[in-house]
């Protein structure tokens, strides 16, 4: 029998509700029960692809080609289980599923209605392929009150009672805020949030309490007499160091045990911690220290660069040293900034993804600065197509080099990819194709050169990875670039499109035009960060 935990979250957003699911779920798996995660986002966009990262962060890339949230990759990335596209639907989808409906005749003349029709479709998303698994935690995206969450609230409350006895439970995440002057945890808050989510029908089995300071017993006992909770479901949430403390701290206080009880579940095996203790033991006594530079566009917001960052961290715990993270806005460099004194600290420099013309030059400056002071460059999507651009100005004596994405140009080293191969067959793209939805997405195999560096840092010439861009390196300059002493080590298995980039004369210089980073785990660094990592770590000794 699949088990269903329904999770909400109450009095202000960024709470954490996504880092307590993915919490939650690997102590569940730690004891052996198969899990997976879903979110449910409220807006009305169908999904996050077309969305500025400076709104909603980083867009979070599936093997199956959907752009989500990035709550999935913090899901990935504590229970190691591939998200899939039923695993995050939007208000925007479930509507645009239901209009789609209305319009081809399917209701047969009846009248279309949040109740039952849209909270049916939710419904049936939440319930959708999940016969082989124990437990379907699923995240209610904003917060309690908020009018565009009300279909989900009523969709869940449905839920719970469709479902047999004791086969699901709620969860509910809260703040109880420290109030300096007055030098008092309030549990108002909480009580107020609790009410507003009965009074919609929902009576949650066990409160998390995030809080600044230790929440005493006679707080909890307060919060569960008016929340009408046992005590021991009060789970105190403190700040933790790190998220990947996060699991430990929460079986510490009891809330695996709690939601096991919650279920009836007796006698379950103790959970296996013992890759959680061996991530913390190498973060929490690294054996040094590097500066990674990071050059983009995007740095007001860090959660643009989620999973670029903990990636960046899984490549610190494979080498058994702490990665200090510099982000740097790239248009910083075209505005006179001096990029030597940015950049000459660094001990490795990414450029990642990202979209537009803002920042590019600044970018480019910054590959030909790693490449001619030889420090490990790391390029990821545009970050590798700026390195070719970069190397076809400056190596290969192609002046005007620049890409069709910035505009038109006589040297189009990278253009929009109009043509490709997928599982679902052969795919074209215009210029006036809509936005969303229409890259090329999701995971593609490559075939890498066999003496290549990429090739022996993978251990195979066989690979596949995640993808998210509608521009490619146009393989018409491989011969040039080549000459340049920029080599295409990675290749669509059709020969036709570039995958990866590099410089066997450099102590590290790759190139990538998928995204490594969607794959990274704790306890799995990704072979590139790790390689990246090592590089950086020998660099960090000659300086």
């Amino acid at each position: 029998m699949t088990r269903y935990i329904f999770i909400t979250g109450g009095v202000v957003s960024s709470l954490g509700k996504g880092l307590m699911a993915a919490s939650l779920a690997a102590l569940l798996q730690a004891r052996g029960f198969r899990v997976r995660i879903r979110k449910f986002d409220p807006y009305l966009n169908v999904d996050p692809g077309t969305m500025s990262p400076y709104q909603h962060g980083e867009v979070y890339v599936t093997d199956d080609g959907a752009e989500t949230d990035l709550d999935l990759g913090h899901y990935e990335r504590f229970t190691g289980v591939s998200a899939r596209q039923s695993d995050n639907v939007t208000q925007g989808r479930v509507y645009q599923t239901i209009i789609q409906r209305e319009r081809r005749g399917d209701y047969l003349g009846a009248t279309v209605q949040v109740i039952p029709h849209v909270t049916d479709e939710i419904k049936a998303f939440a319930l959708a392929d999940t016969d082989d698994l124990d437990f379907v935690l699923c995240e209610i995206g904003g917060t309690v009150g908020d009018i565009e969450s009300l279909p989900f609230m009523e969709a869940i409350r449905q839920l719970h009672n469709d479902l047999d006895r004791g086969q699901s439970i709620f969860v509910h995440v809260t703040l109880v805020p420290y109030i300096a002057a007055a030098g008092e945890l309030k549990t108002k808050p909480t009580q107020r949030s609790v009410r507003d989510l009965t009074s919609l029908g929902i009576q949650p089995d066990i409160l998390l309490c995030r809080c600044e300071h230790p929440l005493p017993d006679s707080e909890r006992q307060k919060i569960a007499l008016f929340c009408n909770v046992r005590p021991e479901a009060v789970i105190p949430a403190l700040d933790a160091r790190s998220i990947y403390a996060v699991p430990h701290q929460y079986h510490a206080e009891g809330l695996d045990e709690e939601v096991l009880r919650a279920f009836g579940i007796k006698d379950a095996p103790a959970p296996q911690l013992a890759r959680w203790d061996d991530i913390m033991d190498r973060q929490q006594n690294p054996e040094g220290e590097v500066t990674i530079g990071v050059v983009g566009k995007y740095v007001g917001l860090l959660d643009a660069y989620k999973s670029l960052y903990e990636a960046l961290s899984h490549g610190g715990l494979a080498n058994r040293v702490k990665v200090k993270v510099k982000w740097i806005d790239a248009e910083l460099f075209e505005k006179g900034d001096d990029i030597i004194a940015s950049l000459e600290p660094m001990h490795g420099i990414l450029v990642p993804g990202g979209f537009g013309v803002r920042g590019s030059e600044g970018k480019i400056a910054s590959v030909k600065f790693a490449r001619e002071r030889n420090v490990p460059f790391f390029g990821i999507c545009l970050g590798m197509q700026m390195a070719c651009i970069e190397g076809a100005r400056n190596t290969a004596g192609i002046a005007q080099a620049s890409t069709t994405e910035f505009g038109e140009t006589s040297e189009p080293v990278v253009g929009l990819i109009t043509e490709w191969m997928s599982t679902e067959g052969l795919q074209k793209r215009t210029a006036d194709t809509d936005l969303g939805g229409t890259m090329r997405l999701g995971a593609y195999p490559a075939k890498l050169t066999g003496n290549s560096v990429v090739a022996g840092i993978y251990g195979t010439n066989d690979i596949s990875e995640r993808h998210r861009h509608r521009y490619e390196v146009n393989a018409g300059y491989r011969d040039r670039l080549e000459k340049g002493g920029l080599i295409f080590s990675g290749m669509s298995p059709d020969g036709t499109l570039p995958e990866i980039v590099e410089r066997p004369d450099h102590p590290w210089f790759v190139g990538v035009q998928f995204h490594p980073e969607l794959k990274s785990k704790p306890f799995d660094p990704h072979p590139l960060f790790a390689s990246f990592i090592e590089a950086a770590v020998k660099q960090s000794r000659l300086v």
